[in-house]
């Protein structure tokens, strides 16, 4: 039959899919209303969705229908998932069961010794993890602690300066650490005559 309606069809719902409400994957197209996890129906975009032949889920739905099984592969770090998507609708892949762990024995030191290698904030001292890090004079800092030692006021990588592991913003740099004299935003021979 012919596509008289000038768009292509759906992947989900094979109705006509017009330019402006068009979204793409892996070659088909989809409404922006059909663009759905075939398991959750949770609502994709290009950052969540897994593609598997001409099937669309959300990472987490294609990780439990596809992705390894077994003790030590949940979602997540250090959690242990015996979710396997069955109040999704999502049917283990049957087959020879794959062996969760190899047959070494676990060293719980690599464990420990992961968990203890998160960079610490040099101004609180905490954990910071990757979501929250920027990098500033060679270290990692928390977002909220990012400022300037002096003034407070929140950095980015256009304004900010290092000094002695420290960060301060161009302005209060220049102040305290800058030249000094006529010029050079200091005090001039006037004001320094009226501060003597």
């Amino acid at each position: 039959m012919p596509n008289w309606g000038g768009g292509a069809k759906c992947g989900a719902c094979e109705k006509t899919v017009y330019h402006a409400e068009e979204i793409q994957c892996n070659g088909r197209s989809f409404h922006k209303s059909c663009f759905l996890c075939m398991a959750c129906r949770k609502a994709l975009d290009s950052t969540t969705v897994a593609a598997h032949e001409s099937e669309i889920y959300c990472k987490t739905c294609y990780g439990r229908k596809y992705g390894p099984k077994g003790v030590g592969f949940g979602q997540g770090a250090g959690c242990l998932s015996t979710d396997t998507g069955e109040h999704l609708g999502l049917n283990l892949q049957q087959g020879s069961p794959k062996p969760a762990r190899p047959s070494t024995p676990t060293n719980a030191s690599k464990f420990a010794k992961k968990m203890v290698d998160v960079d610490k904030c040099p101004r609180c001292g905490k954990s910071v993890y990757a979501a929250e890090k920027i990098m500033g004079g060679g270290k990692p800092w928390h977002k909220s602690c990012f400022r300037c030692a002096i003034c407070g006021k929140s950095l980015e990588s256009t304004n900010v300066t290092d000094k002695d592991g420290e960060l301060y913003c161009k302005v209060c740099y220049a102040k305290n650490f800058g030249p000094k004299g006529i010029g050079f935003g200091g005090l001039t021979q006037v004001e320094k005559k009226e501060c003597e």
